[in-house]
């Protein structure tokens, strides 16, 4: 993996400041120590006699900063449509009422969500059972929450059609919110998403197991989402994100709705991109929560449940924010899932006071390496 250091973030870092997610080409390879560089020009004059040859030497010198540590949170299902959850609007605070208490993810280097609706006002309703639409008017403020990074390959994505789901993307980016699993075509839906923060680059990947029908997919001419469910895609975007950033975080839509628990298959797909270069996966659809695992040393959090969406009852209610905190050194030191609850419609909330991974014990499902 190889190290992006921008001098510019770790300023605006020290002032408290984080920098906006950007793509970016594949980063050079930075230094890591004090360098050097010496620049040499010599000057000849032509004449009868020859007068002494010039030369001026300058000299550079950088130091690089240490790298500093990450905290990477990333929580599942959120839908910002008032038609579905009408106290986003009718509460007093609006949007920013749906965040509020969650100060935890404005502090942190990195939060990803899944945005389950096309957060947009073109495009007509596909049928099927379920349709959301986001409003985006709410972005600014999940911006302002903490919002990083928003995986919008799921099984709401297509429910106004292409239309909405390219406005979407221009939406989020518009917001400074960094849209993944989704494009005009396949190799933007498997594109990442290079974010410096803390002298490292990581990599946000999104796909989409939970899939309304092959049409949904992007194709090399067609609007859509990254698959899910095909692994040997998602291995080969993963290993190219690996080539370019320092860590890979994989956010993924999969399983089937009330499991708490993984299936087979997704098991076998998560050791793959494990395997492959993933080091933080975070899984949702399930609307319920599931337990995390360890394999090979990465986390992998197999359903984080609802977030911003209805209290339809005491279980969907049941949700978590996932902590992921890596050292200085580019451990993985630290992963957990922080207990909330949703304690009314679009709002969810720690159940205590904010410590981190400190005393928290997680469902935790055991691996074979």
């Amino acid at each position: 993996m190889r190290r992006l250091l921008p001098v510019l973030f770790l300023l605006l870092a020290a002032c408290g400041y984080g920098v906006e997610a950007a793509e970016t080409a594949p980063p050079a390879a930075a230094p890591t120590t004090s360098s050097s560089t010496t620049t040499t020009s010599t000057t000849t004059t032509t004449a009868s006699t020859l007068p002494p040859t010039t030369t001026s030497t300058t000299t550079t010198t950088t130091t690089v900063p240490p790298a500093q540590e990450l905290v990477i949170h990333g929580v599942g299902d959120v839908a910002l449509d008032p038609a579905y959850i009408p106290a986003l609007v009718s509460t007093p605070g609006g949007y920013h009422w749906a965040w509020s208490g969650l100060e935890l993810l404005f502090w942190d280097s990195l939060t990803v969500i899944n945005l389950e609706c096309p957060i947009s006002n073109e495009g007509t309703v596909v049928p099927k059972s379920f349709n959301f639409r986001c409003d985006p008017e709410a972005l600014d403020e999940a911006k302002f929450a903490g919002v990083d990074v928003a995986n919008q390959a799921n099984n709401h994505v297509l429910d106004f059609g292409t239309a909405a789901l390219l406005d979407s993307i221009v939406q989020l980016e518009a917001a400074g919110i960094g849209s993944v699993g989704s494009g005009a075509n396949a190799e933007e839906a498997y594109r990442p998403r290079l974010i410096e923060r803390n002298g490292w680059t990581v990599a946000v990947l999104g796909f989409g197991g939970v899939i309304p029908g092959d049409s949904w997919l992007a194709s090399d001419d067609r609007p859509g989402m990254a698959s899910g469910d095909d692994t040997e895609a998602m291995v080969a975007a993963v290993a190219a994100a690996d080539e370019v950033a320092d860590f890979v975080v994989v956010t993924i839509h999969w399983g089937m709705e009330l499991d708490t628990s993984p299936r087979a298959d997704d098991m076998a797909r998560a050791k793959a991109l494990v395997e492959a270069g993933a080091d933080v996966i975070f899984g949702h659809h399930q609307h319920r929560l599931g337990p995390m695992s360890w394999y090979q040393g990465k986390p992998i959090f197999w359903g984080l449940g609802n977030f911003v969406w209805p209290r339809l009852s005491l279980p969907s209610a049941d949700t978590a924010v996932a902590e992921v905190r890596i050292s200085a050194d580019g451990e993985i030191v630290e992963a957990c899932m922080i207990p909330a609850t949703i304690v009314s419609s679009g709002h969810p909330t720690l159940d205590n006071p904010y410590r981190g991974c400190e005393g928290v014990e997680s469902p935790t499902l055991t691996l074979d390496d």
